[in-house]
């Protein structure tokens, strides 16, 4: 379309130009309408700097003044649009070409006509009902045309000046909205609705605005969106598509000689969307015209068929904090409604099933299938792009299945291993013998080439470390493929710490075996899990009755600790740490006494509560730690809000139900109860508030990180490593003359650093 034009019956301040019209006035003399300071340039904050006197023709300058949004003084006379523009008129080009104002005129910035978009800026749209709905602008626009109509007719007719200048301020309203509908000082302009409208500003900026909106990131064609759920039997570079989703999402295909007969009969099983003739006219595939297209379809036509196993797909979740949350997957077509992924994909997508949702989108062309099979499949993307360690490992329920396998003691006859392999869905050839130790199956899995020795997570940090002959069964020798001591667990291959899986990506080529490895890995270890059976019950926590008494013995004793350093502390004995004064140092001092007793605790805990599958959780680093059982057997400890005892509450204490100044380590947040015996309604108390600060925290961490991942990436957006390793810009300009000032690719490096004595 064409812009159109409004012919403004009293000419109006241009809003968004505001700055610039009072710096130009402060500078422009009143008398002689020249340039008083030809020595600055304009924009720059010397303008605003007003002349007390015309170095041109010496006459006095009167104080201009600017109030919000668009109205001017001289003095205390108030200046019109028109005043202005006379004044802008006036100044000679020499001048404004000495300032710097090198095209146009500054009376263009008093709008005398109105520019009008054409309707393509502004569609109306159909509602329902049939009546139409008009765009915000046209909205606005209408407000300018009619009022300014009136005015017109007013002038014409010849009304009071009051009237006149009331209708002369409400035109300048309008046409001030129409640009920027959030002026400071204005009322906003509403619909008749009572939602205020968009200018063209709000049009423009912000989260929501064209830029970031519709330029930067946009809603895009052939993706969709569902919950997420876990399947352990897919492969990791797989996803499970519902089949209501595939039968919407259409990858195009060309119809060749060779495809021919598979795409008819696609179109036979109503497996093809839209067709599309050489002619470029577009078929919808129906029960009743899809015989006749069978018959018509011919070499160069293009088949829209819907979403098939084996297809390229790519998964993304957000938020995408680097460049492993968006990965391409083969689409595996599945009943029900939710994308099925496995567990071992989920760190790098940070993902888990409590209800995230995912998005897939399906790739159209042929060239982005290729690209996104070499560069960003699961497969090539083990390692991760920050540590070079593996981002994608297992977690949870195949961690502790392989723990509990590999540990000392776990045999398996050949059935049962058989059995084992099968449940997994793993094709192996088993040797001919009776018995199997756990450790045994699990070598089956690792390459034959595979030489590496390790602590394992259940290492117990000996003071010296027996490596073989370590009574835990916690140093890990693998030669030649097969483990020989060790026990398998989150050190191994769990995410971003499996030694294992790190050892394999760098020392096998081919990815399609590390996947395999990790594939089979968390199926035998989710098999084994299933077989054994996994569970708790709250007898796993109990303690024996002179056990219990220990524990109380030792909370007592922490306790009266902490009362001495408070009697101390008022006494005026307490010995002062550097640094602090004496309350600080009386809160760092109880502080230690608590958590000395709790560690204590915890030490009794860990050597007589019974073996229980809690324990394997902790050990074998698939969650949790000892901590969390001695919390819910024992003693929860100290409850802090910032690091600190609780202090917050009333007027010198921290409950009405504590006397005033008590400082008690009951009445300052210590919990003296573990959860399975439950807690006084105080202890709950400082237990909620400790949890409301860890809910708090997070919410406030995301979003300040959220934002300066924001302006981080934006600002270096454009640096990239050159050939001769230098990091330069978009310009070419060297930022860096050594990438990351080591030269060293983090993705192949081993955490950070160069192994080279493993590579030799």
């Amino acid at each position: 379309g064409h812009f159109g034009y409004l012919e403004l019956a009293k000419p109006v301040i241009h809003v968004l130009y505001t700055k610039v019209i009072y710096y130009l006035l402060k500078q422009t003399c009143r008398e002689c309408f020249r340039i008083m300071n030809l020595n600055i340039k304009a924009g720059s904050k010397k303008m605003a700097v007003q002349p007390s006197k015309c170095p041109h023709c010496g006459a006095e300058q009167k104080k201009i003044e600017f109030v919000k949004p668009y109205i001017f003084y001289e003095g205390k006379k108030e200046l019109t649009p028109i005043d202005i523009r006379e004044r802008f008129e006036k100044i000679p080009d020499d001048d404004l070409k000495a300032i710097g104002i090198k095209g146009g005129r500054p009376e263009w910035l008093i709008l005398t006509l109105f520019p009008i978009p054409p309707v393509t800026m502004r569609p109306s749209i159909t509602l329902e009902g049939g009546e139409r709905s008009e765009d915000d602008l046209t909205h606005k626009l209408v407000d300018i045309v009619r009022i300014n109509q009136s005015l017109k007719e007013n002038i014409d007719i010849g009304a009071p000046e009051f009237i006149i200048n009331d209708l002369w301020e409400l035109v300048q309203y309008h046409v001030a909205t129409y640009f920027d509908n959030e002026l400071t000082g204005v009322p906003l302009a509403r619909h008749r609705s009572g939602r205020p409208l968009k200018g063209l500003i709000q049009r423009l900026k912000g989260k929501e605005g064209r830029i970031r909106g519709n330029l930067l990131g946009k809603r895009v064609n052939f993706s969709a969106r569902t919950v997420i759920s876990p399947d352990p039997m897919i492969s990791i570079n797989e996803v499970g598509v519902p089949e209501v989703i595939a039968q919407e999402l259409t990858v195009p295909e060309h119809v060749t000689p060779l495809n021919i007969k598979r795409v008819k009969n696609l179109i036979k099983e109503c497996k093809v969307n839209y067709v599309t003739r050489p002619d470029g006219r577009r078929i919808k595939v129906t029960p009743e015209n899809k015989n006749d297209i069978i018959e018509n379809i011919d070499i160069d036509w293009v088949v829209d068929r819907q979403l098939q196993d084996g297809d390229v797909v790519l998964f993304n979740r957000q938020p995408s904090l680097h460049r492993v949350s968006m990965m391409a997957h083969y689409a595996r077509i599945m009943p029900y409604r939710t994308f099925r992924l496995n567990p071992s994909v989920c760190p790098p997508y940070n993902a888990d099933f409590d209800g995230d949702e995912m998005n897939l989108h399906a790739l159209q062309t042929q060239e982005a299938r290729t690209e996104a099979v070499f560069l960003i499949d699961v497969k090539h993307n083990i390692t991760s792009p920050r540590t070079g360690g593996p981002v994608i490992g297992l977690e949870l329920d195949p961690v502790s299945g392989l723990y509990l396998l590999t540990r000392k003691g776990t045999v398996l006859t050949k059935e049962e291993a058989a059995q084992l392999f099968a449940d997994a869905n793993i094709d192996i050839e088993l040797p001919d013998k009776d018995v199997f130790t756990g450790k045994e199956i699990f070598s089956m899995l690792l390459p034959k080439e595979l030489n590496m020795e390790f602590r394992a997570n259940c290492c117990k940090n000996c003071k010296e470390c027996l490596k073989e002959k370590c009574e835990y069964d916690a140093w890990v020798k693998i030669k030649d493929g097969v483990v020989l001591t060790g026990t398998i667990d989150a050190k191994a291959i769990g995410a971003f710490k499996g030694k294992i899986i790190s050892k394999i990506h760098r020392l096998i080529d081919d990815k399609e075996r590390v996947k395999k490895f990790i594939d089979d890995c968390g199926r035998l270890g989710i098999a084994y899990t299933m077989k054994r059976g996994f569970s708790i019950g709250i007898s796993d926590l109990d303690l024996p009755e002179d056990v219990r008494k220990k524990v109380h013995k030792e909370i007592e004793e922490s306790v009266e600790e902490a009362n001495e350093i408070i009697t101390k502390y008022r006494k005026g004995e307490l010995r002062l740490l550097p640094g602090m004064t004496a309350e600080e140092s009386m809160e760092a001092q109880i502080l230690n006494a608590l958590s000395s007793g709790v560690s204590r605790v915890s030490d009794i805990v860990a050597e007589t509560v019974k073996q229980s599958d809690i324990l394997v959780m902790a050990y074998s680093g698939a969650k949790g730690s000892l901590i969390n059982t001695t919390q819910m057997a024992a003693v929860v400890g100290q409850e802090t809000i910032l690091g600190k005892r609780i202090k917050r509450g009333y007027l010198n204490r921290t409950l009405t139900h504590v006397k005033k100044g008590d400082l008690s380590p009951m009445s300052h947040g210590f919990v003296a109860r573990g959860f399975k015996d439950g807690l006084t309604p105080f202890e709950l108390f400082w237990n909620i508030m400790n949890g409301r600060e860890g809910l708090m925290d997070k919410s406030l961490r995301t979003r300040k990180s959220g934002y300066m991942q924001r302006r981080l990436v934006n600002a270096l957006q454009d640096l990239k490593v050159a050939s001769d390793r230098t990091v330069r810009n978009s310009h070419g300009y060297i930022i860096q003359f050594l990438a990351g000032e080591d030269g060293i690719d983090p993705c192949k490096s081993d955490n950070g650093s160069l192994n080279w004595k493993e590579v030799i």
